[in-house]
């Protein structure tokens, strides 16, 4: 149902609170990743502002976690039963509040988002409060990756749907949205504070299930009912060329 059209000036308008020396920490969910472990986290430490990494491992029986622990500044959190996708968002979330970073990004182990695009992310922080990635653009993705057409066209409705329920005439609401599915973003510090609460405890416990994929689609709602800005920019998007999909087992 629509509520309202969340048109406040101090809250949905412009604002403008420059990082002058950002500091981010990247999450990563891993389930039997070893083939791609070790070449995520050097692309994440290639980035500019990159202090920690914090990798979720969903009880693999693998190395994965063997390599992770080898890497200077990156923090392991070792699961002893796979409690799936939503669940390694949450504790690596809660994590990094742990540290002193500023800015807290969540990407995937399999290679298919690239680190790079953090220099496209972080600016967007002066002005909102997360950052989403989108899929949808074909320039940026790679021919032949994992996003079918059931994958493209459901996430596009659930965007659209989600977007027309915030939707007004003016600027065309407070978001813009194609792609709820991607899991690839960035939040602020402060802003990720406003919402940890409820993303750890979420009201609708359907999510915690091993073999969902509702995590990220449920934190944008959450972040957009707590007032923060939301701004979706387009992202690269690569084959998986290592390893299998582990949508099944990890979401």
């Amino acid at each position: 149902k629509r509520k309202h059209y969340k048109t406040n000036p101090g809250l949905h308008y412009l604002r403008n609170l420059p990082t002058l020396d950002p500091k981010v920490c990247m999450i990563i969910p891993t389930y039997n990743e070893e083939k791609n472990i070790q070449t995520i986290m050097d692309e994440c430490f290639k980035q500019k502002f990159v202090q920690k990494i914090i990798v979720v491992d969903n009880n693999s029986t693998d190395k994965t976690t063997v390599i992770a622990e080898k890497e200077k500044n990156v923090i392991v959190l070792k699961k002893k039963t796979n409690k799936g996708y939503t669940d390694s968002c949450v504790l690596g979330f809660k994590e990094s509040l742990k540290t002193d970073c500023d800015i807290v990004s969540l990407i995937d182990a399999d290679g298919t988002f690239s680190p790079n695009d953090l220099k496209k992310m972080i600016p967007y922080l002066e002005n909102c409060d997360m950052v989403v990635g989108t899929r949808q653009v074909q320039t940026l993705t790679e021919k032949g990756n994992q996003n079918s057409m059931f994958y493209v066209w459901g996430n596009m409705l659930l965007a659209k749907l989600l977007q027309l329920k915030y939707f007004s005439l003016l600027h065309l609401g407070i978001v813009q949205l194609t792609d709820v599915g991607c899991s690839y973003r960035c939040i602020r510090r402060d802003a990720l504070e406003k919402i940890i609460d409820e993303l750890t405890n979420p009201t609708d416990l359907s999510i915690l299930k091993p073999k969902n994929w509702l995590f990220s689609l449920y934190m944008t709602m959450l972040a957009i009912e707590n007032d923060l800005k939301i701004v979706e920019i387009p992202l690269t998007f690569r084959k998986r060329d290592i390893g299998e999909s582990k949508s099944e087992v990890t979401k």
